[in-house]
C-alpha cells in the first residue's frame, strides 16, 4: 500500500497547513524505511503496527509526540484550529496518560487558555521533553499536569534543540581542554601578544560582516566592550536598560536607541532598479518586549546546559529577534563570547575570534541564518510602500515562528566554528607570531638595524609572498643586495615559503 500520513503530516493536511515543514516526518506503510532528505530531514516510514487507531486529530497529535520531532509553532497552529471540548475529553478518558497530560499542557502553554477537566491529574511526574532526544533547561514542576516542564523557555519565547547526531559528537568535545591544550603549545608572551591582537582582530570582522568601516574610536569601544565579556550576570545583560547601554557603545552616535524598537523592520538591499529585496522580516513590535522578556528566561533556564549550545540559543536568539534599527549583529556576536566567558569556558581576559572564522567562511555564516530566515520568507505576507515601510499583514499566524524557533542547526553551526577557530585560526596567528620573532631575530643577526626598519623590512617581505619589492630598493639603500638577499632567504626559509 502507499504510505499513509501520520502525526504531523496527517494534520498538516486535514487543517491545511501546506507552509509547515518538519524535520521529522512519519507515514505508516508494509515496509518500513528511514530516509534523510536533500535538507538533511527524516522521513520515516512505519510498519502497520504503528497505525493511528482513530484517524482524528488528537490520536495523530498523540502519536506526533511519541515519535515526530517536538515542532512548537506548528503545534500552535494545531491547538488554535482543536475545540477545547475535544481535548478535555480526550484526556478526561486517560487522566494519568503520560501523553493526555502533555497535550494539556501544551495547549495551555501553547495557548494561553485553561482547560476544564472532570477527572482529576493523576499518575507520576513526567519530563515534558526527553532528556536523549532534546537538550532540556532546567525544571519546573507543573502541579495540575503532573508535567516536569524542561523546556528551554517560557510561552513568550522557547527556543528547541534537538539532540542530533552531529551536536552529540560535538558536545563529546571539550573546549576548554582546547583553550588549555594550545597555551600550553606556545610560549606564554607570544600567547599573550595574540590575544591582544585577536581582540582587535574580532572587532574588524565583526563590522566587516556588516560592511562598515569604524572610526577608530568605535573600534576601541568595542575593544573595550568585548575585554569585559563576562563581567555581568547574563540576567542583567539580558535586561533591556542594558542592552540599550550596548548598543550605544558600538554603533554610530546618530543611530543610537533608547529603547526596543517601536516599528516594523526588515532586513533587505536596494536593487539596481529601486526595487527593494526583503531577506528577512523581524517579528512586530508588539511582541518584541515580551520575546526579550521571554529570551532573559530563556537565559535562566539554561542555566547549567552546555555553554556552547547557551551561547547559540541566547545570541542567534537575539539576532532573530532583532531588538535594534542598528547594532543588532555586532550584539549578537558579543554575546557569544559573553557567555562562553561567563559560563567559565573561556578565561576572562581571552578571545576566541569566532567573527574572523564567520567572516572568513561568510556564505556558512549567511547559510545559518537564511536557514532561519528563508521558511519564514516563505509563509510571511506583507506590504512595502515607497518609502520603504513594511506592514505585516498576518501577524497573527506567523508569531509562533518567532515564538518557538529550532536552533539546532545554529547550535551545531556555533559550536563547529569554536572549535574550528580553536584547531585553525587561533593556532596560524600564533605560529605567525612564533615565526616572526624568530624571522625578526634572523634579520638582526644579518644586519643589526632599528627596530622600526626590521618590521617595515618584514612587512614587505610578507605583502610580497616572501620576495623583496624591487620598488622598494631605495628605502633600504643602506643595505647591499646580499644583505637583502640573505633577509629574504631567512624569511622564506622560516615562514616555509615555497
Amino acid at each position: 500500500m502507499t504510505p499513509a500520513p501520520a502525526g504531523n503530516e496527517w494534520l498538516k493536511t486535514y487543517f491545511k497547513l501546506s507552509d509547515c515543514s518538519f524535520t521529522h516526518s512519519s507515514y505508516i506503510g508494509n515496509n518500513p524505511s528511514l530516509e534523510i532528505t536533500t535538507k538533511g530531514n527524516i522521513e520515516q516510514i512505519y510498519g502497520s503496527g504503528y497505525a493511528v487507531k482513530e484517524d482524528t486529530p488528537l490520536a495523530h497529535l498523540e502519536f506526533a509526540l511519541k515519535y515526530d520531532d517536538l515542532n512548537l509553532d506548528f503545534l500552535q497552529a494545531v491547538s488554535s484550529k482543536i475545540d477545547q471540548k475535544q481535548i478535555s475529553n480526550y484526556i478526561n478518558k486517560t487522566p494519568s496518560g503520560r501523553y493526555a497530560r502533555k497535550i494539556g499542557f501544551l495547549y495551555e502553554f501553547l495557548t494561553g487558555q485553561e482547560l476544564s477537566l472532570q477527572n482529576p491529574i493523576s499518575g507520576n511526574y513526567v519530563d515534558l521533553l526527553d532528556p536523549e532526544k532534546y537538550i532540556t533547561g532546567a525544571i519546573a514542576k507543573n502541579t495540575k499536569w503532573r508535567i516536569n516542564d524542561n523546556l528551554l523557555g517560557t510561552a513568550a519565547y522557547c527556543p528547541i534543540v534537538r539532540k542530533t547526531r552531529n551536536l552529540e559528537a560535538l558536545l563529546k568535545k571539550n573546549i576548554k581542554e582546547s583553550i588549555e591544550a594550545l597555551k600550553k603549545e606556545y610560549p606564554e608572551a607570544i600567547f599573550s601578544r595574540a590575544i591582544q591582537y585577536l581582540y582587535k582582530k574580532e572587532t574588524k570582522s565583526s563590522f566587516e560582516i556588516e560592511k562598515e568601516e569604524p572610526t577608530e574610536g568605535r573600534m576601541e569601544r568595542f575593544v573595550a566592550l568585548l575585554a569585559k565579556a563576562g563581567a555581568q550576570p547574563i540576567d542583567e545583560v539580558l535586561q533591556a536598560e542594558s542592552l540599550v547601554r550596548l548598543q550605544n557603545i558600538i554603533v554610530d552616535p546618530r543611530f543610537i536607541a533608547n529603547d526596543f524598537r517601536d516599528f516594523q523592520n526588515y532586513v533587505g538591499e536596494s536593487l539596481p532598479n529601486g526595487q527593494t529585496l526583503v531577506h528577512y522580516i523581524c517579528p512586530p513590535p508588539t511582541n518584541l518586549k515580551a520575546m526579550m522578556e521571554g529570551l532573559r528566561h530563556t537565559a535562566a533556564k539554561t542555566n547549567g546546559v552546555d555553554a556552547g549550545v547557551r551561547a547559540a540559543v541566547i545570541a542567534f536568539g537575539f539576532v532573530f529577534i532583532h531588538p535594534f534599527e542598528d547594532g543588532n549583529g555586532r550584539l549578537h556576536r558579543f554575546l557569544i563570547h559573553d557567555i562562553l566567558v561567563h559560563d567559565g569556558i573561556v578565561p576572562q581576559g581571552l578571545i576566541i575570534p569566532v567573527s574572523a572564522h564567520m567572516l572568513n567562511h561568510i556564505r556558512d555564516y549567511d547559510h545559518i541564518l537564511e536557514s532561519y530566515s528563508k521558511p519564514l520568507m516563505q509563509k510571511i505576507k506583507y506590504q512595502l510602500n515607497e518609502r520603504g515601510e513594511i506592514t505585516v499583514t498576518q501577524a497573527g499566524k506567523i508569531e509562533g515562528y518567532f515564538r518557538y524557533p529550532d536552533l539546532t542547526a545554529q547550535s551545531v553551526y556555533l559550536i563547529e566554528t569554536i572549535h574550528a577557530t580553536l584547531q585553525q585560526d587561533m593556532p596560524e596567528e600564533l605560529l605567525f607570531l612564533l615565526r616572526y620573532d624568530e624571522a625578526k631575530h634572523a634579520l638582526q643577526n644579518i644586519v643589526d638595524m632599528p627596530d622600526k626598519e626590521i618590521n617595515r623590512m618584514l612587512l614587505f617581505l610578507h605583502q610580497n609572498q616572501g620576495y623583496f619589492p624591487k620598488r622598494r630598493r631605495k628605502e633600504f639603500e643602506k643595505l647591499t643586495d646580499d644583505e637583502i638577499q640573505q633577509m629574504q632567504d631567512a624569511y622564506r626559509t622560516i615562514f616555509e615559503v615555497a
